[in-house]
């Protein structure tokens, strides 16, 4: 799609944070499309999204009758614009196992918030469920990684929608969820296999996301730091 000389063809609203909206920018960027991003003034600005809740996106005359196509739900969002972009396969088959890994990674995050303000036993038993499905994600990252034979990538040999999800799923954590919790991102970090970390190396090292690395910075050192 290309924009006019006025207009960025897509405009995406959310907080100034990694949070829900980092595999929508990794798309746009990689898409190679003209975007900018908002970040409205909450709660104030809450009324005026279609749900009440962020992250957002806006095409830019891109509706049927030719106004402005809006779309909420970071999950329908990040579909839209792999399909739109062709950055996920268009067999059935293989988009679902795609996508597959975005609701587990969703549900691990859920699961974490789920505990976070609890305490006691039910603190407890909810933490062990996270810790659980934790576990899990990191056990289906590095197996997919190792059957794909080492490459850095879920699937096939480029840059995929799969890749960008589970990039952002441990920026998330260890970058933003830290802040709700400061012992989670050394619990997250220990919990990284060599394989998912040639996994992140490999997806910042992608020509098609040099912009959004430089924007945003390695998240690499990160990961690394003690």
């Amino acid at each position: 799609m290309t924009a006019d000389n006025t207009t960025p063809s897509y405009v995406l609203r959310y907080f100034d944070i990694v949070g829900l909206a980092e595999t929508s920018r990794m798309l746009l960027t990689a898409a190679k499309v003209e975007w900018t991003e908002e970040h409205p003034e909450w709660p104030q600005e809450k009324p005026n999204q279609p749900f009440g809740r962020l992250p957002v996106l806006v095409e830019k005359n891109g509706a049927e009758d030719g106004s402005d196509f809006i779309l909420s739900e970071s999950g329908s969002i990040e579909r839209y614009l792999a399909r739109t972009f062709k950055l996920i396969p268009t067999d059935p088959k293989q988009v679902a196992r795609q996508e597959q890994i975005r609701d587990q990674q969703a549900d691990v995050t859920d699961a974490f918030f789920s505990q976070l303000y609890l305490v006691g036993e039910a603190k407890k038993e909810r933490r062990g469920e996270f810790d659980v499905l934790l576990d899990k994600i990191v056990e289906i990252h590095t197996t997919l990684l190792r059957k794909n034979g080492y490459c850095g990538h879920l699937f096939g040999k480029e840059l995929s929608y799969a890749d960008m999800s589970a990039y952002a799923f441990y920026k998330m954590f260890i970058l933003y969820i830290v802040t709700h919790d400061a012992d989670i991102a050394p619990f997250v970090k220990n919990k990284i296999t060599p394989e998912i970390l040639n996994l992140i190396r490999t997806v910042e090292s992608d020509p098609l996301l040099e912009e959004h690395v430089a924007k945003k910075g390695s998240f690499v050192p990160h990961v690394l730091s003690e």
